[in-house]
């Protein structure tokens, strides 16, 4: 009398569209058993897809068949889309349950696999429940990127949105309120371009987000917050965005203004905690190795002694001391003296003014930049219309001069709303360096570090009561020009600063002008 193992499987879909259940199944099968004479030693019940083998009650019935080789001669089930939906998977599993001295076999689609010919109605058994697959994916994938590309969100709406039913059944998506807020205002903090998406995550986090660090900072990169829809690329079509039907919750200027920051070209560190009297610590670049400067105290005769000291055999050591003091005084080079405020901001206004002109100039430069990326374009069209460029190069040169067009038309608002206004602007950024050097000590630890990766955004390498730095803030940079070159007393007119940084007052001056914020939040 033969042994059988009855495998039993159903996935939800397939029970809700179909009528499938297991009970069904357990009854047809039993009953084939009995009129067969097939003694059941165990029944399997399944509840997953069958498009692949990664199934757990599967794998534990191959572990069971492997410990009771040869007690076992038959796996039943009542189809072969029971036993599986892809049919190179099948051919492998049976070869396996071969091994083991099992055969597996549909009782409503019995065939006789000793016979060549059968294997061709296999085929066909495991083919068409894999092409039925198949046909559904791709239906389900065709329909989501046509929503994608009428500007819908697809799917489970990201943090800060959450999914709605019209009263027409339409599914959309709406903003989601605090998580809206909470990512609005991160956006609003990374533009500030003085921290650390950890530093920005982690606020967001006191405030109730509830993700992880890396779900945020893809968070961050996706244009849903600025009421697009990215259309991925598929075959012919290149990937780009869709405007969306759901509301924005940041501006297009600020999304792609966060998008340079975590590109990569600025990095402010301030996330070490350090004691009051290391408040560098982390923030110093040893000047022999790559390491940070790590700091400690020394237990002296009387009291403790403080030093920033590498961790590797180099052997760098200075005192805490000695080096707090020395930047005590470099901060002196960018503090304004009181009373002085109005001079520097005449001064600075100048100096943009005859670098950049007016608002009429600032915009007129973006739209001589969108001209050059059409004209860019419009070229690349006419060298492939004459089969001298390649229709796949000139889609590369399409999607690349598209996404500056994007970048620029989302920038014009900024740089004419940027030139307006431009002395209160300017004052109430300087108005962060009043008495710096004074003030800076008032202030915790943790504002302290922030003030100094502020003022020394790339990294600083100390040595001997010296140092030096890639990169500085450009307003501390043109204040301490005018420290050093001028005074109120002298005599001075326009041409003498056109030196000064043209990014004194770019786009980016309120973003530097509340990253400052914590000089003046306590006296």
């Amino acid at each position: 009398m033969q042994v059988a193992d009855l495998y039993i499987r159903v996935s939800t879909d397939e029970q809700a569209e179909k009528g499938f259940s297991q009970r069904n199944q357990d009854e047809v099968l039993r009953r084939y058993c009995e009129l067969k004479c097939i003694t059941v030693r165990k029944v399997y019940f399944e509840d997953h897809s069958a498009k692949t083998f990664r199934r757990p009650v599967w794998n534990k019935l191959l572990v069971d068949l492997r410990k009771n080789k040869g007690k076992v001669d038959v796996v039943l089930f009542t189809k072969w889309d029971r036993f599986s939906r892809n049919a190179g998977d099948a051919y492998m599993m049976i070869n396996l349950l071969r091994s083991f001295q099992v055969e597996p076999q549909a009782i409503e689609q019995p065939l006789d696999l000793s016979i060549p010919e059968n294997k061709m109605m296999l085929a066909f058994y495991l083919a068409a429940p894999e092409v039925e697959n198949d046909r559904r994916s791709l239906n389900v994938f065709h329909g989501i990127r046509r929503a994608k590309k009428e500007g819908r969100w697809p799917g489970k709406a990201p943090l800060g949105y959450a999914n709605k039913i019209d009263d027409k059944g339409h599914k959309y998506i709406a903003q989601n309120e605090p998580y809206a807020t909470i990512m609005r205002e991160g956006f609003e903090r990374m533009a500030q371009d003085t921290y650390t998406v950890e530093s920005v995550y982690n606020e967001a986090k006191d405030k109730g987000l509830p993700c992880c660090r890396n779900n945020f900072w893809f968070l961050l990169r996706n244009p849903v917050y600025c009421g697009k829809v990215v259309v991925p690329r598929y075959k012919d079509e290149d990937e780009y965005l869709a405007d969306g039907q759901h509301e924005a919750v940041i501006s297009e200027a600020l999304f792609y203004r966060v998008q340079a920051i975590l590109d990569g070209r600025k990095n402010y560190k301030t996330s070490i905690e350090a004691p009051n009297h290391l408040q560098f610590r982390g923030l110093l670049d040893c000047p022999k190795c790559t390491r940070k400067l790590t700091g400690s105290g020394s237990k002296g005769r009387h009291s403790l002694h403080y030093y920033y000291h590498c961790q590797s055999s180099c052997g760098v050591r200075f005192k805490a001391e000695e080096v707090n003091t020395y930047f005590q005084k470099q901060l002196k080079k960018f503090t304004i003296m009181k009373g002085n405020l109005e001079f520097y901001t005449i001064l600075i206004l100048k100096a943009y003014t005859g670098l950049k002109g007016t608002e009429k100039d600032a915009r007129q430069q973006v739209l001589d930049e969108m001209k050059e990326q059409q004209a860019r374009m419009s070229k690349a069209m006419d060298l492939m219309l004459k089969d001298q460029l390649d229709p796949a190069e000139y889609r590369a040169i399409k999607v690349e001069a598209e996404k500056k067009l994007s970048v620029l038309e989302a920038r014009l608002p900024e740089v004419v709303q940027s030139t307006r206004g431009l002395d209160i602007t300017i004052k109430r950024a300087l108005t962060n360096f009043v008495d710096l050097n004074e003030r800076f000590y008032r202030q915790d630890i943790k504002k302290q570090r922030e003030i100094f990766s502020a003022l020394f955004p790339g990294r600083v390498v100390y040595s001997d009561l010296k140092h030096r730095t890639g990169r500085m803030n450009d307003i501390a940079v043109n204040i301490a020009l005018i420290n050093r070159e001028l005074t109120p007393k002298k005599n001075w007119t326009k041409s003498r600063f056109y030196s000064l940084s043209s990014q004194v007052v770019s786009a980016g001056i309120e973003p530097a002008t509340q990253g400052f914020s914590v000089l003046c939040s306590t006296d």
